[in-house]
């Protein structure tokens, strides 16, 4: 990008007859050019604009800015300075963009310069959080300034058309399932954890989805690995723990000790009864009732993280019955007849668990049971 076009953006007498300069690549879809540059990210904040967040959704080309996003993001910047990635912003441009290629045949009418207006205005259609969480990283790393970040230019057709295009760049964006994010993130220690007792641990190996958050009605396992996550960080919160082997071996006694007390899951292992019976049938595969075992686990290794004390309390758990008929499952895990994990089932169903271990409540855990009690779900 030229050098010149570190002034300010605005449309008054101080930018008339500058323009911002660009490397770029010019292409073609549905008949329009559009352009792929390289931006510094010292530049993002200063040349690309948002909506403005009081004007009315049918006026505005974007979603209004969720502030609660961009902490998280720019956190991702500055904790993986090495290794992060983010993907192009698009935007579109109001002004007259021109481009010169580098050669008037071949492959040089494609590679060039996109020369811009400094009076133009720059639009973010896709890219918005990205652009606030580069702002905030550079405002606490600087040097992060002279990196670069690729943006896709269009020329600004008016607002039907840039609300269009965020129709469409958002219409077909899948968020990836849990499950996979899981296995494929190699950051997160409780991830890592995560999958090694997937792979490894006698009760789960072979058992576990590791990339679809849900089971289909014939799937031969019995969790999902986005559960088996939910259910770790239940388990380890708030323990003081040293990690590494220690935390490995804890995890893995803990689920060994459920297991033992859970027989239809070495059935399933033996071939005795299918996976897809015993999800239709039972509740203990499901991932409200792993998320209610960690948070049951936690309770118990809070106390102490001895086997010999926390084992025999959990012993209990052989007695519950985890029959998806059992009318005590209705209105805590089971709506309706359908599973369900809200948080407020989630509560209900560990209240439950507590009872059987002889637990007692938290304050909370109390007053949702009152409501349970009352009818009030």
């Amino acid at each position: 990008m030229g050098t010149h076009a570190l002034a300010q953006q605005g449309g008054d007498a101080t930018t008339a007859g500058f323009e911002y300069i660009f490397p770029a690549i010019r292409g073609v879809q549905a008949g329009r050019e559009y352009y792929v540059s390289m931006c510094p990210l010292r530049l993002i904040p200063k040349i690309f604009l948002f909506d403005e967040d009081e004007l009315a959704p049918e006026v505005r080309a974007q979603r209004v800015l969720n502030k609660g996003r961009v902490p998280a993001l720019a956190r991702y910047i500055l904790d993986n300075p090495d290794d992060y990635v983010f993907s192009a912003l698009t935007a579109s441009v109001d002004g007259a963009m021109r481009f010169v290629g580098v050669s008037d045949q071949g492959p040089g009418l494609r590679v060039g310069q996109l020369y811009i207006p400094m009076a133009s205005r720059f639009l973010i259609n896709d890219g918005q959080h990205r652009r606030a969480a580069i702002e905030t990283a550079l405002k606490e790393n600087p040097p992060l300034g002279d990196e670069t970040i690729a943006v896709v230019f269009f020329h600004d057709a008016g607002l039907e058309r840039s609300q269009q295009m965020f129709a469409d760049l958002n219409r077909h964006a899948v968020r990836p399932a849990r499950s996979i994010g899981v296995l494929y993130d190699h950051r997160d220690e409780l991830s890592q954890l995560t999958r090694l007792l997937a792979l490894k641990c006698p009760v789960f190996r072979n058992f576990v989805e590791m990339e679809s958050s849900n089971l289909s009605a014939r799937s031969r396992k019995l969790f999902t690995l986005s559960a088996l996550y939910s259910a770790m960080s239940a388990l380890l919160q708030g323990l003081e723990l040293t990690g590494g082997k220690d935390t490995e071996r804890l995890s893995w006694d803990y689920w060994e000790a459920v297991d033992d007390l859970i027989p239809d899951w070495e059935e399933v292992r033996r071939r005795s009864l299918s996976a897809s019976e015993i999800r239709k049938q039972y509740l203990h595969t499901h991932g409200i009732a792993l998320h209610a075992l960690g948070l049951l686990g936690n309770t118990l290794l809070r106390d102490s993280l001895d086997p010999d004390e926390w084992k025999p309390r959990l012993a209990p758990l052989r007695n519950v019955d985890w029959s998806r008929t059992n009318p005590d499952w209705e209105g805590r895990a089971i709506i309706g007849g359908r599973v369900s994990k809200n948080h407020q089932n989630v509560v209900l169903t560990v209240n439950f668990l507590r009872k059987q271990l002889g637990l007692e409540l938290t304050a909370d855990e109390q007053q949702a049971e009152d409501a349970y009690q009352r009818g009030e779900r």
